[in-house]
């Protein structure tokens, strides 16, 4: 039987069953975004977690099971179990390698959806040609005399409430913030992330929050970044540099850069178990939907640090593919 009607959603026991579950078992570097405010929780016996949330009649599950791998099976199948009893069908997003050939075992049809990337901090160095703009634009936003430092976000809350809601504002009146798939600041689970912020002239003008990995390729994860628009180039490069090296320093393994939409698609990654009209939209999006999702500009500044590791990752589709389902979930993380 499943734990989930036992521990109430949104309580201060369902979040620390989640967290403990992320914490001894997740390998996805983005697994700690399933804690974010508006997820639920799907608690299984054993303590493992399947994070999603409701939209339409899907439920939109995040990552894949968070267990260990001689349970995911059952697990998924109690949560298949337990969205049936309500009249849901599931629809998974940002599973991995491993995540989707369970899944395809388990009757689901799969796509590759985009990819993830990561720097291995033990190797990376800024030295060389390949670096060289990037090592301009860090020194030149240094000699500006930008300042950045760890700082604690209970102390800096009105300064990054701010941030946001300056950077919201430059991206125009008709977009909306993204959700589901990027992180977020403050909430019970904060002082697990770190926060690094830049001042100009002691003024805040942007930030980056590093969410914990857990796992074989643990570190941190590069998530949520704002800057004030009038904000000079170099800035965010600057405040991860500062951060990567802080990183370094206490012998950290992994910066992941995380998840990004529509990049990386090929082929050679699809499973037997996809759906080839589904394949061929999602490609088309990666050729034409940079106004669906800013997916160019991200891979931009994520390729510009070489990261070493790029893993594909998957939608998941109970039964036959659904474009129905990949609307929702657009719609559900604002993408659209």
């Amino acid at each position: 039987m499943s734990r989930v009607s036992e521990i109430p959603q949104g309580s201060a026991e369902a979040t620390q069953a989640a967290l403990t579950a992320v914490q001894k078992w997740a390998e996805n570097s983005s697994a700690f975004l399933a804690l974010n405010a508006g997820n639920e929780f799907f608690l299984s016996k054993g303590g493992e977690l399947v994070a999603y949330r409701e939209a339409g009649r899907f439920f939109i599950q995040f990552g894949g099971v968070f267990g260990p791998r001689e349970r995911q099976a059952e697990v998924l199948q109690e949560f298949r179990a337990y969205a049936h009893a309500r009249r849901r069908k599931i629809a998974g997003i940002q599973l991995q390698r491993q995540d989707a050939e369970l899944y395809a075992r388990e009757g689901f049809t799969l796509n590759q959806v985009g990819s993830s990337y990561a720097v291995h901090l033990p190797e990376f160095t800024l030295r060389g040609s390949r670096f060289m703009k990037l090592r301009n634009k860090i020194s030149q936003a240094r000699r500006s005399g930008l300042d950045v430092q760890e700082v604690s976000f209970a102390e800096h809350r009105d300064s990054t409430a701010q941030i946001d809601s300056a950077w919201l504002r430059g991206k125009g009146k008709h977009v909306k913030e993204i959700e589901f798939l990027v992180g977020e600041i403050g909430g019970p689970v904060q002082r697990y992330r770190r926060l690094f912020l830049g001042t100009l002239g002691g003024r805040p003008v942007a930030y980056i929050s590093y969410s914990p990995v857990y796992g074989s390729q643990s570190g941190w994860l590069h998530d949520l970044s704002r800057r004030l628009p009038d904000t000079r180039p170099g800035v965010m490069e600057a405040i991860n540099a500062t951060a990567l090296e802080t990183f370094s320093q206490e012998g950290g393994e992994w910066l992941h850069f995380g998840f990004t939409p529509f990049t990386g698609l090929d082929r050679s990654h699809e499973l037997d178990a996809s759906s080839a009209l589904t394949g061929k939209f999602l490609r088309l999006l990666a050729d034409k939907g940079e106004s669906v999702y800013p997916a160019a500009g991200q891979l931009a500044y994520k390729e510009k640090w070489g990261p070493q590791l790029v893993l594909p990752e998957y939608l998941a589709f109970e039964g036959g593919a659904s474009l129905r389902a990949v609307w929702h979930i657009l719609r559900l993380t604002k993408s659209i």
